[in-house]
């Protein structure tokens, strides 16, 4: 097991593959893509990370996305977090993407017009990025409230 090294896990549940990226000092040392179902790859993959890696903190994408995957994340990032006394943070996905939209529901997108986000069609012309692990942590900000943010309007 790896120590005296600040360890950070980033998770994006929120696209298919999963991206989990593991950093060293906020520098990437390892980046994982696992196509799946966020439920059946999260528990094997973290056992090993957490075999291999003293791992600090753990930040996670909350928003928006899979209403699902968030909710399955959440709960089982929380649960590791606090068993193993795991620092637990979030990210909005918007950031791993250039902020481009987010697949919603059927046809529909998130969209963040000036950090506020909508649920609509896609613009036309609208470019689609893929979600990408930063090489740094360095800049970003992340947050504190971990619990799920869904941004879908209520039926």
């Amino acid at each position: 097991m790896q120590s005296k090294n600040l360890i950070e896990v980033l998770v994006i549940t929120i696209s298919n593959p999963i991206l989990i990226g593991v950093y060293k000092d906020k520098e990437l040392i390892k980046e994982i893509e696992i196509v799946g179902l966020t439920s059946d790859k999260l528990p094997v993959l973290f056992k090993d990370l957490l075999d291999e890696y003293d791992i600090k903190t753990i930040i996670y994408v909350n928003t928006p996305g899979s209403f699902m995957s968030i909710k399955i994340a959440y709960i089982f990032l929380k649960t590791i977090t606090m068993i193993k006394n795991i620092e637990f943070l979030a990210a909005n996905g918007f950031l791993f993407n250039k902020n481009s939209p987010i697949k919603a529901l059927g046809k529909k997108y998130f969209i963040n017009e000036n950090g506020d986000i909508k649920v609509d069609f896609l613009p036309n012309m609208c470019k689609i990025s893929d979600f990408e692990l930063p090489k740094s942590l360095e800049s970003i900000t992340f947050s504190k409230d971990t619990l799920p943010i869904y941004n879908l309007p209520a039926v």
